[in-house]
Order: structure tokens, then C-alpha cells, then sequence
């Protein structure tokens, strides 16, 4: 215990003493969660609608004033053909087009159904369903005050003949005001205790390598288990250090709600964290500099992140990508973020994510333990 007490206190005074390496532990992650958090938002706002009119009643203003009204939408231009909607389009001025055909409020008076068009520019994907879809609930808006103001005169019409005899009461559990950072900040924080415990502990080995005092280690009475414990348990309580500030600032600066159990989180971290510096020691075994270990931590941290659940659900990726998520560490850590902290949920709830990772602890460990006998 005394040779693993001296070689965690020289790994901190190193880190302490080089100045270069603070604001990388300390500084970057909290502007990268503070900027992150901010900026990886899937709500689209602010789309450009392109209105042709060739009606010009007072239904059709009507609608371009509950489009104006809307905070989805910003309402590029105004016509009174398709073909200026269409250059709209063309020219990247609109990201879709209302069309309100001649002859709407006539049509829609006298057979109680009319047609509007709506074009939309699907380069992107996301973009164009999202639009879709604020662009129906506009519509739908418009429906439902054009039927009360005729109901009250005994006319009833609509445009797309809605069923008016269903009600429909729901409510949003676990994030009631549906904020995204409450959804984003759990996950990015995740990725940051990842990218630090991961970059530092690959490099740490590899930089006794370049400077070549790993030989001289390698030549006292220090085991082999009292020098990996003393060089990683320096990178495992910054990890929790890390967590422990990124959960003070998706508390008091983006709110976000902590249901669960907080113990249950350092619990699982403190697990996960293992696994991560161990595949940083794996790394380390077979890599001779720093930028080597870099770049291959990298490679995988790309894949772990992007499959991680993060950006792109899980259950909306293929079936094969859905499989190979399976073996990823980070969407087990994500997925217990959330659901301790929004959800509430228990060890019962998340006792597989535990036994999976733990699996792969000593797995990646014993894998990292076997190479670096073999190589250093």
C-alpha cells in the first residue's frame, strides 16, 4: 500500500505541476459541456416558409398570419404563383412552401374540404420531416378555428375532415416542459468523463515510454498490479472530479432535474471508469508515442460516440447497428444517466447495465494486464 501511496502522489504532483495539462483536465470540459449543451440541439426553429397566395381571401390571410405567428417558421417571401414558390426553393431562399390553391375559401365554403400544397426541401432529411410536421400543426390550428367559427353559424367544414369526437389528454413524464438540454446534458457529460479518462490514461504509460524512464521502473522491487494501480487511480478520481463538476452545472445552469439516486451514479461512474482506463492501458501496451496513442484512442471513441445513442437513437438505427451497440460501453453509462436522473430509476431498473459493464471491466482489464507483461 506504501509503494502505491508514493506512486499516486508522484502522478498527481506531476499533473499538478504541469501547467499545460490543467486547463485540458479542468477548464475545457466544463466550456465544451456549457457549449455542447448548447449547441447540440435537434429543435429546429427559425425555418423559412415561402407563402403563394393565389386565393388572396381573408382565410387565406388567415393562415399566413398563423404562420407569421408561429415560432417554427420566418416567413421568407410571398407570391401568387408555383413558379416563384418554386424558385424559392431553387435558390435556397425556403426551406418549404404553402400554396393556397384559387378559388380556397369558396371551395372550402360550399363542398365543407379543400386542398392545400405543401412543398418542402428534403436534402435534409431531418429537417424536412420536423418542417412537415410543424407545418401540420399550423394547418391543423387554422382547421380547428375556421370549424368553431362556423359551428357557432351551424356550418361545419374543414379541410382535411378531422374526426371531431375524440379527445385526446396526454402529458410528458419525465420532462415535462420537453427542454432538450434536459435530454442532451446527461449524455454530453458522459462523453466528456469518456474522452478525459481515455486520452489521459493511454498517454500516461506511453509518455514513461517516450521520456524512457519506464525501463528504470521496470527494474525496481515496484509489482506490476502496484504500478498500474499507482499510474491509473490518479485518472479514476479525476474522473469522478470531472462528473462531479459536470453534475453541478446541469443542475444550477441548465436545470436538469435529478430524480434518482446520485449515489447510484457515482456507483455505476466509478465501475465505468475502470473499464475506461483500462482500454487506456490497453492502448498504452502497444503504442511507442503519445500521438500514436491518441489517434487510436480517438478511432474508437468516434465509434463509441456516434453508436453511443447520443445524436442518433438506437432504436432508430438498423437492425446490424442496433447489435454492434451492444458492445458499446458509452450507450450503457448514457443510458444510466438518464434514467437515474430523470427517471428516478433504481439498482432493480439498471442492474444489467452493471453486470454488462462489469463483464467488460474484467474483461479489457485482463486483456490490458495480459499485453503489458508481454511488451513492457
Amino acid at each position: 500500500m506504501r509503494t502505491i501511496y508514493f506512486l499516486v502522489r508522484k502522478e498527481f504532483l506531476q499533473i499538478f505541476r504541469n501547467k499545460g495539462m490543467l486547463p485540458i483536465i479542468f477548464i475545457m470540459p466544463v466550456i465544451q459541456l456549457v457549449i455542447l449543451s448548447n449547441a447540440a440541439n435537434f429543435e429546429i426553429e427559425n425555418l423559412k416558409l415561402y407563402f403563394v397566395d393565389k386565393d388572396q381571401t381573408s382565410y387565406s390571410r388567415l393562415l399566413r398570419s398563423k404562420i407569421e405567428g408561429s415560432n417554427y417558421f420566418v416567413l421568407s417571401g410571398y407570391g401568387f404563383s408555383t413558379d416563384e414558390g418554386e424558385g424559392a426553393l431553387d435558390r435556397d431562399l425556403a426551406d418549404l412552401v404553402i400554396e393556397v390553391p384559387r378559388g380556397f375559401e369558396r371551395t372550402l365554403v360550399r363542398d365543407n374540404s379543400e386542398k392545400i400544397q405543401l412543398t418542402i426541401n428534403a436534402i435534409d432529411g431531418t429537417k424536412g420531416a420536423l418542417g412537415n410536421f410543424y407545418a401540420l400543426a399550423v394547418i391543423s390550428d387554422f382547421n380547428r378555428q375556421i370549424r368553431e367559427d362556423f359551428q357557432a353559424k351551424g356550418t361545419v367544414f374543414a379541410i382535411s375532415k378531422p374526426l371531431n369526437h375524440i379527445k385526446i389528454n396526454y402529458s410528458n413524464w419525465f420532462n415535462p416542459d420537453l427542454n432538450y438540454k434536459t435530454f442532451m446534458v446527461p449524455g454530453i457529460l458522459v462523453l466528456l468523463v469518456t474522452m478525459i479518462a481515455a486520452f489521459l490514461s493511454a498517454m500516461n504509460i506511453v509518455r514513461e515510454k517516450e521520456i524512457g524512464t519506464i525501463e528504470q521502473l521496470n527494474v525496481t522491487p515496484i509489482r506490476k498490479h502496484q504500478f498500474i494501480i499507482g499510474k491509473l487511480l490518479p485518472f479514476w478520481v479525476l474522473g469522478l472530479f470531472e462528473l462531479s463538476i459536470g453534475l453541478l452545472i446541469a443542475k444550477f445552469v441548465f436545470d436538469v432535474p435529478f430524480v434518482g439516486s446520485i449515489i447510484l451514479v457515482y456507483a455505476f461512474a466509478a465501475l465505468y471508469l475502470f473499464l475506461v482506463l483500462g482500454m487506456g492501458l490497453f492502448i498504452s501496451t502497444f503504442t511507442e508515442t503519445q500521438q500514436q496513442a491518441m489517434f487510436i484512442s480517438w478511432f474508437f471513441l468516434v465509434i463509441f460516440i456516434l453508436m453511443g445513442g447520443l445524436f442518433t437513437a438506437i432504436e432508430n438505427m438498423p437492425v446490424w447497428a442496433q447489435h454492434i451497440t451492444l458492445f458499446n460501453p458509452v450507450r450503457y453509462f448514457i443510458e444510466v444517466v438518464r434514467m437515474v436522473m430523470l427517471k428516478g430509476s433504481g439498482l432493480a431498473d439498471i442492474k444489467w447495465h452493471f453486470l454488462i459493464v462489469l463483464l467488460y471491466v474484467i474483461g479489457i482489464n485482463g486483456l490490458a494486464m495480459f499485453r503489458y507483461r508481454k511488451t513492457v
